[in-house]
């Protein structure tokens, strides 16, 4: 396999509260290969958002990163100066945010906001730019270019509004695309189409795709890999066919046994379910401990360390390990 496009490594971010700083990312490591589709999965509250926002260099000013790096080409990126990190945000690195119309320029027309992006990166002229930013609507399937272009932000759809930020994202031609939870508010129908355009955009440009989302059926079918996250903290990395036939950790296994499928016989009373995520929890180990059936004396001192427990498969558990205390 080639090197990594981007690699998290010991990734560990912490915010204030009153009683201290407190994790709210701890010791993350995950690697995204080029070309590759990557899922982000787990519940609100488990930090997917906060490490693409760590990836961006966008965290909010009261976020502190304690250890770690983010490498992106052989860059860390946490080491990089504002202004070296503004050469690599949009143009080698995109990110579309969860509202679509909150991302946009609410005074700007769509079409001058792709252009603008278009000018910045491509370095056009103003007219140039702006024919580009028509071709770019027009690509992404928004019909009626040229007079959609004019529209503002509160006068698109949601699905509009996504689409003119996929086009920006591709004016940017960047190696790495984030999507973190793209189709928020959209109905369903919308949803499938604009996961179709990311499939079409991926495969067009060889771009690596990191989704960050908690629709696992989503995952099964766009992404090739998938990393799960709960609390902070990755618990398992797999290709996404082995996640589904063969979940390792147990939190993977509650998080798929939480659902109810239509090929599946359930009912409520055999779901199982799950406590929502403690934010103030805070611990030297795994953080699934409270709820996790093969609990050990260890996993509530120490971290788990990563184990291929298939080829390809990976877990953070001292269940495939014989070390109890």
């Amino acid at each position: 396999m080639s090197e990594p496009l981007l690699r998290i490594e010991e990734l560990t971010i912490s915010l204030p509260s009153e009683q201290g700083p407190r994790r709210i990312i701890d010791r993350i490591t995950l690697d995204l290969y080029p070309g590759q589709v990557m899922g982000l999965v787990g519940e609100s509250g488990s930090g997917k958002s906060m490490t693409a926002l760590a990836v961006m260099g966008l965290l909010p000013r009261t976020a502190s990163v304690e250890a770690g790096h983010i490498w992106f080409e052989a860059r860390d990126l946490l080491a990089l100066a504002e202004r070296d990190m503004r050469a690599v945000r949009g143009a080698q690195i995109a990110m579309i945010f969860q509202n679509p119309r909150a991302a946009l320029n609410p005074i700007l027309r769509a079409g001058d906001q792709v252009a603008r992006a278009v000018k910045i990166h491509r370095r056009l002229s103003k007219q140039a730019a702006y024919d580009t930013a028509i071709e770019l609507l027009q690509h992404v399937g928004i019909p009626d270019a040229a007079i959609r272009a004019r529209a503002y932000p509160h006068q698109l759809s949601g699905g509009m509004a996504q689409r003119v930020l996929v086009a920006m994202m591709l004016a940017c031609q960047p190696k790495l695309l984030i999507a973190d939870e793209p189709t928020t508010g959209l109905d369903v129908t919308i949803q499938a189409q604009i996961f179709e355009l990311f499939k079409d955009v991926q495969t067009e440009t060889g771009a690596t795709l990191l989704l960050i989302t908690h629709d696992l059926g989503v995952v099964s079918e766009t992404c090739q890999r998938v990393a799960v996250m709960y609390a902070g903290q990755i618990m398992e990395v797999a290709p996404v066919e082995g996640l589904f036939a063969r979940p390792q950790h147990p939190y993977t296994e509650r998080l798929l046994g939480s659902i109810l499928r239509v090929d599946v016989p359930s009912d409520l009373d055999t779901t199982q379910a799950l406590s929502p995520i403690n934010l103030t929890y805070d611990s030297l180990g795994c953080r699934f401990t409270s709820q996790c059936p093969y609990v050990r004396p260890v996993c509530q001192e120490h971290r788990p360390p990563a184990l291929e427990v298939i080829n390809d498969h990976t877990v953070f558990c001292y269940k495939y390990t014989d070390e109890v205390s």
